[in-house]
């Protein structure tokens, strides 16, 4: 049986037709393809880095937002409590006017309708002997 491998000047040409195309195959395809995913992974990083800046800034931003939210709040809070306060002491003083005033009308007016019976019982008890003369008269006939 012959052997299928021949180690004779054949086997050099072989490899320098190997080591050719090894170099040619890497001058024209490996090389720029490495180049190309070399580009592509640094546009990436570059791209994640950009993202990366813009969601902590967006963080940052929200998170200034959520806290001048919180205190608007509390200031708005606080605004209507003094509000609040402030219109209880007007409606008090409003109250206490008004009760006042009904005080006094209640005065006068009693003051009034006594004056009122007053007079009305001294003008009956002036005609009461003449009224009693007229309903005896009248009763007796």
């Amino acid at each position: 049986m012959d052997n299928m491998i021949r180690l004779d000047w054949t086997l050099f040409i072989q490899m320098a037709n190997f080591l050719i195309t090894l170099v040619v195959l890497n001058y024209l395809l490996i090389k720029p393809v490495r180049e190309q995913i070399a580009a592509r992974k640094a546009l990436t990083s570059g791209y994640a880095a950009d993202i990366e800046a813009f969601s902590s800034n967006a963080s940052e931003k929200l998170s200034g937002y959520e806290t001048a939210l919180a205190e608007a709040r509390v200031q708005a809070g606080a605004a209507r409590e003094s509000i609040k306060a402030q219109g209880a002491a007007q409606e008090q003083k409003i109250i206490q006017a008004a009760h006042a005033d009904a005080h006094s009308y209640l005065q006068s007016s009693r003051a009034e309708t006594a004056k009122d019976v007053q007079a009305a019982m001294n003008t009956l008890l002036a005609q009461v002997n003449n009224l009693a003369d007229k309903a005896a008269s009248r009763i007796l006939g």
